[in-house]
This record gives structure tokens, C-alpha cells and sequence, in this order.
């Protein structure tokens, strides 16, 4: 099974943003040493819990510090941004570190109203007409000429550059089949809403069609994983995400607890079983055990990779998830 890497840049208690992004920086060379696949940054705004808030700025210094591990957005939100300005951005990664970047785009905002008005500098937001902007964003890359006239009289600098792979995110199945009608890998967040199905990815791989970016169907699936080497301090790592995912689903967001302090927290009976339910979309276990877990669901489902985000509280324990799960699966 291919292993790759999600990353928020999430910044934990007692942390600061920059500690994120460096940290960020650590993984991505620990994930290259390991042999992961990928590595992807998402995109968020208007928070102070995660410092992914460019994840194109921090693809070019994460190529830059590693060798074979392929990097990009997990995903750039096209909503915010000209498909002139994503084709030029991409294009020159890819220029800079051929045959290792990733063009991963999402359709959602990536923040709240605030932000979403903000970046679009209070005109309304373009929400609708988005598998259209990534069509003209994918012609620009391809040094083609889009059919949108707006874009038609110019070219996305610079040219001749090697494709990057070109990939549209879900977490619902909705754009299953437009992926795989544009010939663009395929990625499925289960740790979003743990809706995944074999209808949704097969109607991904039915309607398929070569393209300039990709020959043959490709899916990756992201999980949320937390794991040791016993069950018990699996649990223990996982009791922030724990307590963090609780407040979330109650609109608040605060940083992420030590692994003592979300111990310590005061559950009710419903919250247990609000985080037990949650564990359909976090993977919590000793290592042997999550790896069964990824092997039968890649069995089951038919995808190529699992792609893992990890948020234990401290940078150690993040690490030591990722050793692990490649010392179990690559």
C-alpha cells in the first residue's frame, strides 16, 4: 500500500503558528527518509488552530527540503483564487521541482463567512460555475487555450513546464464523477464524515478518462490516525482530538489539550458517547491493529493509498505515528 501525509500545520497548546509550519517542515523530511508517497498541505482560514493557511507558499519550501516524496495542496479552495493565478502558481512548482508536485484543489471555503468575504474583498464569492474554473485552470497548465474568453488572450507563465498531477478532492462522493470525467486523480476525506462507499469510488474509476495529467485512475483516502505500540497509549494520545472534535461539533474551536489536561477533562455520558461515535473517522489503536484496519478497508473499497493526518499533541508522538504505520505498511 502506498502511504502518504495530510497536514494542517495545526497549532497545538502552548505552541505558536511558526512551531506548526516548522514542524510541518520536520515531517515532511521524516516522510521522504520513510518512502511516503506524497505530502499535502490544506488550506484554512480565519483560525488560530491550524497555520495552513497558504499551502501553495509552504508546497515550494517543503519541495525544497526533501528529495523523492511528492508534494502539494490537499487542497488549494479554488473558490478564493483566478484559474490564471492557479495555473501560473503550480506551473512554477512544477518548473521548480518537476515530476514531484501535486495540483489538489477543493471546492469548500476553507473558513468562515468573514474570511470567505475577505479574500474575495467583500464581492460576493464565486461559490457556483467551480468544476468550470478548474476546467480553465487545467487548460492553462496544459498550455492550452481556455474556452472561457476572459482567459483566452493570455498564457499562464511560465510555459513548457512538466504537468503537475492534478487532483479534485470529496468528502461526500459529489465529485466522484467529475473527476473521472476530467482524467484527475481522485481524493476521499473519511475523516471528514466517514461516508465512504465502493458506488462512490467506482463511479470515480466507470467514468474515468485519460488525460494530459493522468493515464489511469488514481485514489488516495485520508484518515484521521492515532496509534502507538500499545492500544492504551494510543488512547491516551488520542484523548485531545478526542475533546477537540466534541467542542467543534458544539461550534467551539480551541487549541488542541495535552494528552494530561484532556484526561483530566470533565465527560458526560453523552460526550463518551459522542466520541465513540466519532471513531468512525478517527482510527485509535496499536499500530498492528490500524494497519489491519487500512488493509482491509483498502481491500474493501479499492483505493491506491492512504493518506494520514495525525494530530497528537506533541511533535514526538506525531512523528513516531508516521514511523510506525511505514514500519507496519512500506
Amino acid at each position: 500500500m502506498k502511504l502518504s501525509i495530510l497536514d494542517q500545520a495545526p497549532v497545538t497548546k502552548g505552541n505558536q503558528a511558526a512551531d506548526a509550519l516548522k514542524k510541518a517542515e520536520e515531517l515532511a523530511v521524516l516522510g521522504d527518509e520513510l518512502g511516503y508517497h506524497r505530502m499535502w498541505m490544506a488550506e484554512h482560514h480565519g483560525t488560530k488552530d491550524f497555520a495552513s493557511s497558504a499551502p501553495e507558499v509552504a508546497a515550494a519550501h517543503l519541495a525544497a527540503k526533501t528529495k523523492n516524496i511528492r508534494i502539494g495542496t490537499g487542497g488549494v479552495m479554488m473558490m478564493h483564487y483566478s484559474p490564471l493565478k492557479l495555473a501560473e502558481v503550480f506551473k512554477t512548482l512544477s518548473a521548480l521541482s518537476p515530476g514531484r508536485i501535486d495540483f489538489g484543489v477543493g471546492r469548500a471555503p476553507g473558513g468562515d463567512n468573514y474570511s470567505i468575504y475577505a479574500l474575495s474583498e467583500g464581492r460576493q464569492p464565486m461559490v457556483t460555475h467551480l468544476y468550470e474554473k478548474f476546467d480553465t485552470a487545467l487548460q492553462l497548465i496544459n498550455d492550452e487555450v481556455p474556452e472561457d474568453r476572459l482567459y483566452s488572450q493570455t498564457i499562464a507563465s511560465p510555459s513548457n513546464v512538466q504537468l503537475p498531477e492534478a487532483w479534485l478532492l470529496g468528502s461526500t462522493g459529489n465529485s466522484a464523477v467529475q473527476a473521472g470525467v476530467r482524467g484527475v486523480g481522485y481524493s476521499f476525506a473519511q475523516f471528514f464524515n466517514g461516508e465512504l462507499s465502493k458506488p462512490i469510488l467506482d463511479a470515480y474509476k466507470n467514468n474515468f478518462r485519460p488525460s494530459a495529467f493522468m493515464e489511469k485512475p488514481q485514489i488516495n483516502v485520508s484518515y484521521m490516525v492515532t496509534t502507538a505500540e500499545t492500544k492504551e497509549e494510543a488512547e491516551f494520545q488520542a484523548g485531545p482530538q478526542d475533546i477537540w472534535r466534541l467542542l467543534f461539533m458544539r461550534g467551539r474551536i480551541a487549541p488542541l489539550l495535552t494528552p494530561e489536561e484532556a484526561r483530566e477533562y470533565p465527560l458526560t455520558e453523552m460526550d463518551r458517547m459522542m466520541i465513540k461515535e466519532n471513531r468512525k473517522i478517527h482510527l485509535v489503536g496499536d499500530v498492528k491493529e490500524i494497519a489491519k484496519i487500512l488493509q482491509e478497508e483498502q481491500e474493501r473499497y479499492g483505493f491506491d493509498e492512504a493518506m494520514i493526518v495525525s494530530i497528537p499533541h506533541s511533535q514526538e508522538k506525531r512523528l513516531e505515528v508516521y514511523r510506525l504505520l511505514a514500519r507496519e505498511l512500506l
